[in-house]
């Protein structure tokens, strides 16, 4: 009698496994996993959908969305671990969101050429070295030099390391522009109630070009009150207001605006001009902080002209790195 049960036992576990193949575990294994890549990659594709409310939540992912492409080879660790051919497959898809997002700013865009070379620095107000920085920079060979955040001590630091290389100068504010070219029309712009803007005609040999420089309102993250960015906001509408009335046809806007370009607040003024960085960089170009950056805040837009290459340049001794264009014109 026992050797039949454990007879008819054995045929039983035989029979279960049968009935239940090993390979088909793999499709039952890490739901979670899946549910998962499939949430990341909805986030992905509809982050215009995320609302902005008070914390402006939506921005804040905007200001970060390359980031998200991180999650993509963990959930692929994490299926492998699990073994589960289910959250395999589900990987794919935040994997293709991500790479139709973002994808296209891997490549080496950049060609030779150019008429004009500009720099934007935030040359931040604690810098122990201005003269060291303003060398650097000057080392660039770049036509236009666009500075923000210069401190009342450190300006004229600027100005007599600059002068010799860059004869053309205007100060307004925290912001200053240095030209190898002749400069008029120079003006403060009125985007702030302290001055970080300003508006300048550039007479290269090639033509005017009207050349903006602003550093927006800086923003903060909070757990309380999230994304703070009405200042900056703000000052970003009044910035587009004047691009959108400027009547030369060249125009280039350069500076620290504390924010990427797909952040959706900034659209006022995004989507006129181009990115020198989206169109003839390489890589996203990140900016700050210096150290380690995670974001492009500082950025060189352009219309009626053409970006021919852009990159960063070595760390100076602020936060941000200088970022710089080749245009042509």
């Amino acid at each position: 009698m026992t050797a039949v049960v454990g007879e008819r036992s054995q045929a039983a576990a035989e029979g279960g496994a049968a009935a239940h193949p090993p390979g088909r575990g793999r499709w039952r294994r890490g739901r979670l996993i899946a549910v998962s890549a499939l949430a990341v990659g909805a986030l992905m594709a509809g982050h215009r959908l995320v609302p902005n409310g008070g914390g402006q939540f939506g921005s804040l992912l905007e200001t970060f969305l390359p980031w998200l492409g991180v999650s993509v080879p963990l959930l692929l660790l994490c299926a492998a671990v699990r073994r589960s051919a289910t959250a395999a497959v589900a990987v794919v898809l935040p994997a293709v969101v991500w790479f139709s997002l973002v994808g296209g700013t891997l490549w080496d865009k950049r060609s030779v050429g150019g008429d004009l070379t500009v720099v934007s620095h935030n040359v931040n107000d604690a810098n122990p070295d201005p003269a060291r920085t303003a060398r650097q920079l000057a080392s660039s060979g770049a036509q236009l030099i666009a500075l923000e955040e210069l401190s009342a001590h450190a300006a004229p630091v600027y100005e007599r390391e600059l002068a010799a290389a860059y004869p053309y100068h205007s100060g307004q504010g925290t912001i200053g522009l240095w030209s190898k070219y002749p400069l008029r029309d120079a003006r403060p712009l009125a985007i702030m109630a302290w001055n970080r803007a300003l508006r300048a005609t550039v007479d290269t040999p090639k033509g005017p070009v009207a050349v903006y420089v602003a550093h927006l309102a800086s923003v903060r993250v909070h757990p309380s009150t999230g994304f703070t960015t009405a200042r900056r906001n703000d000052a970003a509408q009044k910035l587009a207001a004047f691009v959108r009335a400027e009547r030369l046809p060249r125009v280039v806007v350069v500076g620290d605006f504390n924010g990427t370009t797909d952040d959706r607040a900034l659209r006022p003024l995004t989507t006129q001009l181009r990115s020198a960085q989206e169109e003839a960089g390489e890589g996203f170009g990140l900016s700050w902080p210096a150290a380690l950056p995670v974001a492009r805040i500082d950025q060189i837009l352009c219309k009626g002209v053409t970006p021919a290459s852009a990159w960063t340049l070595p760390p100076t001794g602020s936060d941000h790195l200088p970022v710089a264009a080749a245009l042509r014109l």
